[in-house]
Parts: structure tokens; sequence; C-alpha cells
């Protein structure tokens, strides 16, 4: 059950941060926009997800 909780999670995130994203396109708002600034910092969160994911997984391997 918790790897599914983990999955819809992931999933919720992802379509959060399309979200914001969109909005902050959609209304053209300035660089220094609080709504940006959400949406920037919601790139950098993802980044950071995708690099943990990935140095998770490549442990996993090196262990079986």
């Amino acid at each position: 059950m918790p790897n599914k909780l983990d999955a819809l999670l992931g999933c919720l995130k992802v379509q959060q941060r399309t979200l914001i994203l969109a909005m902050a396109e959609r209304d053209g708002l300035p660089a220094g926009s609080a709504l940006r600034q959400v949406a920037e910092l919601e790139n950098v969160i993802a980044a950071f997800e995708a690099v943990a994911a990935e140095d998770t997984a490549r442990d996993h391997l090196s262990k079986s």
C-alpha cells in the first residue's frame, strides 16, 4: 500500500507543478511575482526529486 500512495503522491505533485507553471505562463507574470517564483521553486524541487529517485534506483541495482 505505501508504494501505491507514493505513486499517487508523485502524480499529484506533477499535476500541481504543471498547473502552477501553466498559470504563470498564461498570466504572463513577471519574473519577480510570487506565482512565478513558486513555479520556479517547483521545478527545482522536481529536479532534486528526480536525482534522488535515480540514486535510489542505482543503489537498489548495485545491492542486487
